[in-house]
């Protein structure tokens, strides 16, 4: 009887545990572009928090060579990730390890000016980009600020969430050396040249894979429990 209360509230302690989500990769902008960086393609760089910052990256890809990467105002932070002269198949882009991880999601605040790209779509690759999985079909991107806009996205306010894009990303996520996930333009801009989207506070997260010892212990305690209940 003794082992039984013992080990039933060890249980319920693991599965508690394997619940709670970590962050791990995470950029949330603490520095900007250098000043007139442009190119069809930039890398941003490796996250600044989370488990799994080695080899992680966040960047883009555009058509036009003279897209101009940008750091204007985050939401609610300082600065944020963007860019302009956007065309269809254009993209953001992030990638992580998701080793020791399980239940992987993605989150992220987007946003674009009066003449951007209204839609996306959100992909994930786990071989490299030699195949895609489709998250999100079509997700629109709210403008910020001005005439028509349903907010402001600002460094001077406090974040504002109705710029959030969230998305569970399965089992396929699940353990992986390197996953990618692709914020890809599906619709045509107003403008190419003043068109701008910017990101912010983008978070990969999961929950930690239980070790084979804990997956044990929780197959014990069920035994322990099915027997006390006879």
């Amino acid at each position: 009887m003794h082992r039984t209360l013992f080990l039933l509230p060890l249980a319920s302690l693991l599965v508690a545990a394997s619940a709670h989500a970590d962050v791990v990769a995470g950029w949330t902008i603490e520095a900007p572009v250098p000043s007139g960086t442009s190119g069809p393609e930039y890398s941003y760089g490796a996250a600044e928090q989370g488990a799994n910052i080695a080899g992680s990256d966040l960047n883009g890809l555009h058509a036009n060579p003279e897209t101009f990467w940008i750091s204007p105002p985050g939401n609610g932070s300082q600065y944020s990730f963007g860019n302009n002269r956007w065309t269809i198949g254009d993209y953001f882009q992030v990638e992580a390890s998701t080793l020791g991880y399980e239940n992987i999601s993605i989150s992220f605040d987007q946003c674009r000016s009066s003449s951007g790209v209204e839609f996306f779509t959100l992909l994930m690759s786990t071989d490299e980009g030699a195949n895609w999985t489709t998250l999100i079909d079509s997700y629109e991107v709210l403008r910020s600020g001005g005439g028509g806009s349903p907010g402001t996205w600002s460094a001077s306010a406090d974040r504002n969430p109705i710029y959030l894009v969230e998305a569970d990303a399965g089992a396929m996520a699940a353990d992986r050396e390197s996953v990618w996930f692709r914020m890809q333009a599906v619709s045509v801009p107003g403008s190419a040249v003043s068109s701008i989207s910017r990101l912010d506070n983008i978070f990969i997260e999961g929950t930690v894979v239980p070790a084979p010892g804990a997956l044990a212990l929780l197959g014990l305690a069920g035994v322990a429990s099915r027997r006390r209940r006879r």
